[in-house]
């Protein structure tokens, strides 16, 4: 028995940075669907004065083969650092729970570093990070801002792995939450 592949399709992921400017999307969106690609996940965001943006695009190979060749040429133009980068869809993780982490403090290096290790050093993998800071209400005081999802092993005891956590965060001054993600 011979297996068809109808639709066949390839994945290309493309980060770009650059000064921050309207119309950066549309433009680089463009260039996408001038190729015949689909932009089926993405994160956009600004850091300082800097536009960054990850896209994971499909299509069929020949439209990745495109995309790869000319959107190196078109960085000058779009005022973009590019890079892009083939990849494979994403196997669905057996027997790992999401689970939503938030930790909020004052600011102060290396929290992210040190709740990634927490996680790491439990072979938790981080799914998505995304911080902030900002100043706090009526002080000004800095406060940084933490939101991941992390996969747990299904074979680890949440409620161990949750009081280890919050044990974590006490020693650190972080306030911290881990909860499953809905």
């Amino acid at each position: 028995m011979t297996e068809t592949r109808t639709n066949p399709t390839d994945n290309l992921v493309i980060t770009a940075v650059g000064h921050d400017r309207p119309g950066i999307v549309h433009q680089l969106t463009r260039i996408v669907l001038d190729y015949n690609g689909n932009v089926l996940d993405s994160r956009m965001t600004v850091l300082g004065g800097e536009f960054a943006i990850l896209l994971l695009v499909s299509g069929s190979w020949d439209t990745i083969a495109r995309l790869e060749s000319a959107l190196p040429k078109q960085t000058e133009k779009l005022g973009l650092t590019l890079l892009t980068r083939r990849t494979a869809s994403r196997k669905v993780a057996e027997n790992v729970l999401p689970y939503h982490v938030e930790v909020i403090s004052i600011d102060h290096p290396g929290i992210v570093h040190h709740v990634a290790d927490f996680f790491s050093s439990r072979n938790i993998n981080v799914e998505e990070l995304s911080t902030s800071s900002s100043p706090a209400p009526h002080t000004g005081s800095p406060m940084f801002m933490l939101n991941m999802v992390v996969g747990v092993p299904a074979s680890q005891s949440i409620t161990q792995l949750r009081d280890q956590f919050l044990d974590f965060c006490d020693r650190n001054g972080l306030d911290g939450m881990l909860e499953p993600v809905k």
